[in-house]
């Protein structure tokens, strides 16, 4: 087995999915599962990194064939532990794809070393054949298939998550409550494979969590990030898209709101609130130098906010950009990827909060359309594309504030923070990843300190 940790940990690093960029993993093996296959082994390891703070657990699913039989593209290799095998990365090789969706569509089993998995089919779900699937490129965090449609059948996206927490992923539990309930801003649920693993945290006991889950795909669609982008390359106005999206945006809110309980804003909240803010803050200046001369300015934005009375707090989206969005001919605007934000603790991010977040954060994407216009074309017009972007958050607020119980023109100060805080994470993440995208967040912070309003 020590060699089929060292293996792995040469092979992670160079994945998307992986965490601990800059170094080397620190494995341990967790646990494991087969699934019945043909014609390979199809196992699943459960690998925890012990060099992350706090430890991070991965789902790494392994296709074991013979290595003269092996024609997979080398990217999808991961390596050979052993003389005459090699590891495919699961969901690139048709044996776990298949093996996957069978598992969870029949309601099957499979066990392992303290652990046990189960897939579980939602009751509106069709099974019937399907062809090979295919593997969704571009993500980040977790890695998604694509099953073509039967003859009966839609087609499926089932999301396999890399890291695992315990559980229910929210993404599972908000989206399958909004399908349930007959909302059109959701893609209808097909199943999810959950699990019993042992508890990494304490070393004895086991932890329930998700570990996959599949949704009808909507195809030939595009997301709103590339719609947006588009119309504002081309300067067209953008406002009738926006304002339907706050609308969809607000209705998924009520909706969630009526699903899941809520709570009055208590000092607590707020305080929390007020040392989450101050913790990026702090982070921020120590990875981006140039924010520390707004220290001040920022606080000073965060103390009107505290200052106001908070609305009640719901479960939301929780990492909201128009990324996470679809534009589809007949059902309009639908949403997706209800995990919450990356970088935020999973504790964090299944506790109500507050849905204004969720309209900062496509505030925020608004904004990153009108920066990657500049970027990309430098002789573009600043004041242009500012105009453009100004108009589509007025829009997307206006639409909001027609069918949302909170009305953002009442909770200026408490957005301006909301959004604030996005812009300071979004300068963490671009000093990590996209250094010369940076300027976009700097811009936004300096503008949100100076004229602290919803919509400029």
């Amino acid at each position: 087995m020590d060699s089929t940790l060292a293996c792995l940990a040469a092979w992670m690093p160079r994945q998307r999915w992986y965490a601990g960029k800059g170094r080397l993993p620190s494995l341990r093996l967790v646990s494991w599962w087969d699934l019945p296959a043909e014609d390979a082994t199809v196992r699943t390891f459960l690998v925890a990194d012990e060099g992350a703070l706090p430890t991070v657990l991965y789902q790494i699913p392994v296709v074991a064939r013979a290595t003269a039989a092996v024609e997979a593209n080398p990217d999808h290799v991961i390596g050979s532990p052993e003389p005459g095998t090699t590891f495919i990365d699961g969901p690139f090789d048709p044996a776990y794809s298949t093996a996957l969706l069978r598992l969870m569509m029949e309601g099957g089993t499979a066990e392992g070393p303290g652990t046990t998995v189960a897939g579980r089919r939602s009751a509106s779900a069709v099974a019937g054949p399907r062809g090979s699937a295919s593997v969704l490129a571009g993500e980040q965090s977790n890695t998604s298939l694509i099953y073509p449609a039967g003859a009966d059948t839609p087609p499926i996206i089932c999301k396999v998550f890399r890291q695992l927490h315990p559980g229910l992923n929210p993404d599972i539990e908000l989206t399958s409550a909004l399908a349930a309930a007959g909302s059109s801003h959701v893609p209808p649920s097909v199943g999810a494979i959950e699990g019993r693993w042992p508890d990494t945290s304490t070393a004895r006991g086991t932890v329930e969590g998700s570990l996959a889950f599949a949704q009808e795909f909507l195809p030939g669609v595009e997301d709103a990030w590339r719609v947006a982008l588009r119309a504002a390359a081309r300067g067209e106005d953008f406002a009738d898209h926006a304002r339907a999206l706050g609308e969809a945006t607000a209705d998924v809110h009520v909706s969630l709101a009526r699903l899941f309980p809520t709570h009055a804003a208590e000092r607590a909240d707020v305080e929390a609130t007020m040392s989450t803010w101050q913790r990026r803050l702090a982070i921020a200046i120590a990875e981006v130098p140039d924010i520390a001369d707004r220290r001040e300015a920022v606080e000073a934005v965060y103390a009107r906010a505290v200052e106001g009375t908070w609305p009640p707090l719901q479960r939301i989206h929780g990492d909201y950009h128009l990324g996470q969005v679809l534009h589809h001919r007949r059902r309009g605007w639908v949403l997706l990827d209800f995990e919450g934000e990356p970088l935020r603790p999973m504790i964090e991010r299944t506790r109500p909060d507050l849905a204004l977040r969720d309209v900062a954060g496509m505030l925020r994407s608004f904004d990153y359309v009108a920066g990657s216009i500049r970027l990309d074309h430098p002789d573009r017009s600043a004041t242009g594309v500012r105009e453009w972007a100004t108009t589509a958050r007025a829009a997307f607020l206006e639409g909001y504030a027609r069918v949302a119980a909170v009305d953002p023109d009442e909770q200026v100060d408490l957005l301006s923070a909301l959004e604030l805080d996005k812009a300071l994470y979004e300068a963490i993440y671009e000093s990590r990843n996209r250094p010369t995208w940076v300027a976009i967040p700097l811009r936004a912070i300096a503008r949100l300190v100076e004229r602290p309003a919803a919509v400029s």
